[in-house]
């Protein structure tokens, strides 16, 4: 099965940037990457999981939260079997947990919902003060 292993997370201050990696190892992993939705998720405490962007590379498509568009950016490089998360203008609110997902349906891409992705990495933490 198919590990993935998140990385980038840190402390910044408002404004900041930070670029967050997820690379997968092991078996099936170039399926993820190449047939299946993956994405970057986020669990502030005592709030529900959030998918904050998400891309369809069958579909070439990309989907974001609104409180991150215009500043977040998810790429992925198909030959490193890694997914990246480039933050800019982080806020105090994007303070929260980053969790790397893969696996989704190409149907559900567009709902950014974490029960459609089967598998989740560890997490890295991303702390913006003010």
């Amino acid at each position: 099965q198919v590990q993935l292993v998140e990385s980038g997370g840190g402390s910044v201050q408002a404004g900041g940037s930070l670029r967050l990696s997820c690379v997968a190892f092991g078996y099936s992993s170039e399926y993820y990457f190449t047939k299946s939705c993956m994405g970057w998720f986020r669990q502030a405490p005592g709030k529900e999981r959030e998918g904050v962007a998400v891309i369809d590379s069958g579909a070439a498509s990309i989907y974001y939260t609104d409180s991150v568009k215009g500043r977040f950016t998810i790429s992925q490089d198909n030959a490193k079997n890694t997914l990246y998360l480039e933050m800019n203008s982080l806020k105090p609110e994007d303070t929260a947990m980053y969790y790397c997902a893969a696996g989704a349906p190409a149907w559900a891409c567009g709902l950014r919902l974490a029960g459609y992705y089967p598998r989740w990495g560890q997490g890295t933490q991303v702390t913006v003060s003010s």
